[in-house]
């Protein structure tokens, strides 16, 4: 950011010469017309970012850029009215930009933090990662995103947490959308021992899976011998189904491929150590 020249703080010290200058001479007059045109201006600001509001409601735009517009729409008009009063106070608009030059950059390098996250929020609202009511995992934190403002990213966790988080870390960092398709595929890891028929297995898991109601049939389900280890034989079950089922599918594939196989007397087997004694 370019630092002010000389001229520019010479008429920021004349503005603010002016300012004290008016005030000296204030008067009851000029605090009722001050007092009516500062009400007028909250007025206008009410109407005008209603009106945004409404015309905004109608388009397909994301909440959280809806959210963005409206904040930074306050904010012209608040610095338009300010300018206005400060207009009637007999300020020079010159001098004014001049002071305003001079305060944007004490103000910004006072706040460089919560320019980068507002930076951020651009940038997330700009590239639209996520909308409200995906799932992601962001920043380290994962939860619901219920809105992304100018600063921060509000997000549910799963235990009911509220979770505010930089928006600069965010866009700054790896983010995952897990609503980010209509579909996600479930993968399980399942031991089991050297002595189970890896046919008899497979078809088993295949049984369970093809007998739940909520997995797709489209991709075809994968299940295979995944490696050998110490004391199991690993296999690997990877189903697809909707987004939304995800969670049921997988907690319910764990619990009835246990059950399946317990069954049909496949054993499940842990790492475990067998010791031989052998006689000299």
């Amino acid at each position: 950011m370019a630092l002010p020249t000389t001229m520019d703080q010479t008429q920021a010290e004349e503005t603010l010469g002016i300012i004290q200058n008016t005030l000296k001479n204030f008067s009851w007059t000029q605090a009722a017309v001050i007092s009516a045109m500062l009400v007028t201006c909250v007025v206008a600001i009410r109407i005008l970012v209603g009106v945004a509001d409404r015309a905004l409601a109608r388009t397909k735009m994301d909440p959280g850029i809806r959210t963005f517009l409206r904040s930074g729409l306050k904010v012209i008009l608040w610095m338009v009215a300010l300018c206005a009063l400060l207009g009637y106070l007999g300020v020079p608009m010159t001098s004014m930009v001049a002071l305003l030059s001079v305060l944007g950059l004490a103000l910004s390098l006072a706040i460089q933090g919560i320019l980068a996250n507002l930076a951020g929020g651009i940038m997330i609202l700009t590239a639209h990662p996520f909308s409200a009511g995906d799932f992601v995992e962001a920043a380290g934190v994962s939860g619901t995103v219920q809105e992304v403002g100018l600063v921060y990213t509000k997000l549910y966790t799963t235990d009911n947490k509220v979770v505010y988080v930089p928006n600069g870390e965010i866009s700054g960092k790896t983010i995952t959308n897990y609503n980010g398709n209509d579909t996600r595929r479930v993968e399980l890891k399942l031991n089991l021992s050297y002595n189970a028929d890896p046919e008899q297995v497979k078809a088993v898991l295949a049984r369970v899976v093809g007998e739940h109601p909520l997995t797709l049939p489209t991709p075809e389900a994968v299940i295979r011998v995944n490696g050998y280890g110490g004391s199991a034989v690993e296999y690997v079950v990877r189903t697809w189904c909707a987004t939304a089922d995800y969670w049921d599918v997988r907690f319910d594939l764990l619990e009835q491929a246990k059950a399946a196989l317990d069954a049909a007397g496949l054993e499940m087997t842990y790492d475990h150590l067998n010791v031989h004694m052998m006689e000299k």
